[in-house]
């Protein structure tokens, strides 16, 4: 017996009774199929439904061989038993959909490109196009798409008979065996869908078209839709007001804050940078010759290096300089005689468990130790 797919007909159903025709125990749980079911199994790019069967949660949901079936992580005890859908989430995936049909529908009358790939999960929804859009193609793409969103435009899905189906000019992503299940949005796209789909496009709430990728001589765009899109502008929002806060500057001030807080940074670390040549000679002026150690607070590799390589070209003798990475974690620069550096190292890897490499007499690394037990074993 088939699976009677509620869905097809109705995607608002979230709550629904089912005769259960058969129950088997495996690994993963119980694969429970029902004589009918609103849930919508996992195909075309889009998440199953979740909910529970009978008071059991829903890990998953398959189609085989024409039969839905349900993976429950306890047994049902009834014969005919109540089924509930998380309803916000279908209702999300349905928005995201059919937002991904409006763009892809504009997309191909627009531009000829195809959609040659789409994902949907929990957090947003990648379309994948088989050519190239420039951000102003992008931007008149989603401003077109949530047009249509604001027209409230009917959506319709239905089986085609097959004289009907020779008739009408459809958007399919792979051929189809069996019958085919067309989605209609009013005057904007006609696709074949198997998933849920709002009625009217204003449901959707509104479209966005986030960011870009080139995949494979085409475009990857990352959207969202709906419920996603309010949370992510709720998101931003929020991480816009703390930054305006923080420069105290008006909303739309805060990228130019921003740019200029970004070229003062820079002027410091010149200066910083600067600074630390000075203090670098400095140093290096004067080390004794019998100061092996050395402990350059809040350097960098380079400055370290620089600093090992001024010492030893100044006394002649192995240098070894250190800076703080965090607790009890350094960066070291070893200068001096190939043999003494290469002997020195094998040292410090056994007794503080030093990781590093180099040739030529300079090795650099990490040591994982105290300050003390450094000097110590120095």
């Amino acid at each position: 017996m088939i699976t009677d797919k509620l869905y097809d007909n109705d995607a608002y159903i979230s709550e629904f009774s089912a005769i259960v025709l058969s129950q088997t125990k495996t690994e993963k749980g119980y694969e429970v199929i029902l004589d009918k079911t609103a849930f919508f199994p996992e195909a075309g790019g889009q998440p199953c439904d979740t909910g529970t069967v009978d008071g059991k949660k829903v890990l998953d949901v398959r189609i085989k061989d024409e039969k839905i079936v349900h993976l429950l992580h306890e047994s049902v005890e009834k014969k005919t038993v109540n089924c509930k859908i998380d309803f916000e989430r279908r209702f999300s995936f349905m928005q995201n959909h059919s937002g991904e049909h409006i763009v892809s529908g504009i997309v191909n009358k627009l531009y000829g490109f195809e959609n040659v790939g789409f994902h949907l999960n929990e957090e947003f929804v990648t379309l994948d196009f088989n050519g190239i859009l420039s951000r102003e193609q992008i931007e008149e793409v989603e401003l077109l798409a949530n047009e249509v969103v604001w027209q409230n435009k009917n959506v319709k899905a239905y089986y085609p008979t097959e004289n009907e189906l020779k008739s009408i000019s459809f958007r399919q992503k792979k051929e189809i065996q069996g019958d085919i299940r067309l989605v209609e949005i009013e005057d904007t796209d006609i696709c074949a869908c198997c998933a849920p789909h709002i009625k009217k496009t204003g449901e959707i709430g509104m479209i966005k078209l986030l960011s870009t990728e080139k995949m494979r001589g085409g475009i990857r765009i990352l959207m969202k839709c709906g419920r996603y899109a309010l949370l992510d502008y709720n998101d931003k929002f929020s991480n816009i007001t703390k930054i305006q806060n923080l420069l105290s500057v008006k909303p739309e001030e805060t990228a130019k804050a921003v740019f200029a807080l970004e070229q003062k940074t820079n002027e410091y670390k010149l200066e910083i940078s600067g600074l630390k040549r000075n203090l670098i000679t400095l140093i290096a002026e004067t080390k004794q010759e019998n100061e092996n150690l050395i402990f350059a607070e809040n350097f960098d590799n380079k400055q370290i290096l620089e600093l090992a390589d001024s010492l030893y070209k100044k006394y002649g003798n192995t240098k070894t300089v250190l800076t703080n990475k965090n607790d009890n974690e350094y960066l070291f620069v070893m200068c001096g005689n190939e043999d003494e550096t290469n002997a020195l190292f094998e040292k410090i890897k056994t007794e503080l468990s030093a990781r590093g490499g180099g040739r030529g007499g300079v090795i650099s690394g990490t040591i994982n130790a105290s300050k003390e037990d450094i000097i110590k074993a120095f």
